[in-house]
């Protein structure tokens, strides 16, 4: 944490003496060192806190973009299971009129059989073959052949229920085959739609998950970018001290160079005074006066004019 640093003015109030200056600066740097200290090990606390926040927000858009593929997956499964349904249920509505279908025709066969002859449809088969053999085969008188080929038409007419019962007999062989491909079509439909179904429901299952994970990392991420506005909201005060100790100290720093100036200026004005009495001595005691000595009188002299003019 940071503390402000204060600095202990001793020379409110009074002219500070250019040591006191030169101490009081001294002072500042150390707050001021202090300061950076604290406000670097501030920094690198912050920079901990911003990697990890933003570690974490890189986590959330992945897992948002991983639910969001995970939502689309889910949708498509969804909408293949309700047209599998819709398959499965054409397949059933198809089962179902066979079935009808299957028991009309039995209906049939049931009102067929009751037309039947007594003789069997073996019998009157055989006994018609022999009887188209004979005229086939036989020399016959015209009244004899008569009755015979009177003899096929009637059992022709006998033969023609067995012969409906055969037809509709061969429409149940084929409706039957057709209800065992619907039956296989609809197990493979129903096990395809459980698997899918199943399949859906991991992905939600797996979706859900993630979003509450997500919702975990961001509200780590949040508490994160919290601390750090919380942070920098500590460190204010501390960087407002130690711009107000930089402006300060680049006083002191100004005045001390004021001093040393003046200083300057203090001891060239009495070296100056010493070599014009000196050479002023010279002059009263008659002695050569060197160029420089010369100068410096004449300048005096001049300076001296200058005051008197007004």
């Amino acid at each position: 944490m940071i503390h402000n640093s204060i600095i202990p003015t001793q020379h409110r109030g009074k002219q500070l003496t250019t040591q006191e200056k030169s101490d009081e600066i001294a002072t500042i740097n150390q707050q001021l060192s202090a300061l950076d200290e604290q406000v670097e090990n501030a920094r690198a606390e912050t920079r901990k806190t911003i990697e990890k926040r933003d570690k974490l927000n890189e986590q959330f858009r992945t897992l948002r973009q991983e639910i969001r593929n995970l939502k689309t997956e889910r949708n498509t499964l969804n909408e293949k299971v309700q047209n599998l349904k819709i398959m499965r249920d054409e397949v059933r509505s198809k089962t179902r009129t066979i079935i009808e279908e299957l028991k009309a025709i039995g209906g049939k066969i049931t009102e067929l059989r009751k037309k039947t002859p007594e003789r069997s449809h073996r019998d009157l088969q055989k006994e018609l073959d022999d009887i188209e053999w004979r005229i086939q085969t036989t020399s016959l008188d015209m009244t004899e052949e008569k009755k015979l080929i009177e003899n096929v038409k009637q059992l022709e007419t006998q033969l023609g229920a067995y012969r409906k019962i055969e037809k509709q007999k061969e429409k149940v062989t084929d409706l039957r085959k057709e209800l065992n491909m619907l039956d296989e079509k609809a197990d493979a439909l129903h096990q395809e739609l459980s698997s899918t179904a199943q399949r859906s429901q991991e992905i939600h299952q797996k979706m859900i998950a993630k979003i509450a994970e997500s919702k975990t990392i961001k509200a780590e991420a949040d508490t994160l970018h919290n601390t750090y506005l919380q942070a920098r909201a500590k460190a204010q005060p501390a960087n407002e001290e130690r711009r107000r100790l930089m402006d300060q100290r680049k006083k002191l720093q100004d005045s001390l160079r004021e001093d040393e100036e003046n200083q300057k200026k203090t001891k060239g004005q009495a070296l100056k005074e010493k070599l014009e009495s000196e050479a002023k001595a010279k002059l009263q005691r008659g002695e050569q006066l060197s160029w420089d000595e010369f100068k410096l009188l004449a300048g005096d002299e001049d300076e001296s004019d200058a005051g008197t003019q007004d």
